[in-house]
């Protein structure tokens, strides 16, 4: 669990990674979008960039701007992402209070919940599973 949350751990790179799963690209978007420091901010991406989540590209306009994208390593994100939304949605809002959530874009139904099954298809829960070196 260390490296994973040596990549992605503080609270501003994983919000970093979940506005560029919503097509932000630019710094000044993911600025605007988090209210953060600029400093903090160039911190965070080059954290990201340096650990292959993100990657710059030449701005999709022609203009002289960078902007960032996510790498397959980032999209890989994606489970854990829905993961920590679906937690979310269960844990931190009461029933009736508005939230932001992830549908299918093609039907906008909500996604199923993500579920740990073994190799065999069976659900499984935190004991039914243990740790080991591999």
């Amino acid at each position: 669990m260390a490296r994973p949350l040596d990549a992605i751990g503080d609270g501003w790179s994983l919000l970093i990674v979940r506005d560029a799963f919503e097509g932000l690209r630019r710094f000044g978007q993911f600025q605007k979008s988090l209210g953060v420091a600029k400093n903090i901010l160039t911190a965070r991406l080059n954290n990201l960039v340096e650990q292959g989540i993100l990657e710059t590209v030449p701005a999709t306009d022609g203009s002289a701007y960078r902007e960032y994208v996510l790498t397959a390593k980032g999209r890989g994100l994606f489970p854990v992402l829905v993961a920590l939304r679906q937690w979310s949605d269960e844990f931190a809002f009461a029933p009736d209070e508005p939230h932001y959530r992830v549908v299918d874009r093609r039907d906008r139904q909500p996604l199923a919940r993500l579920e740990i099954r073994a190799a065999d298809g069976r659900l499984l829960s935190p004991d039914d599973t243990v740790v080991e070196l591999s």
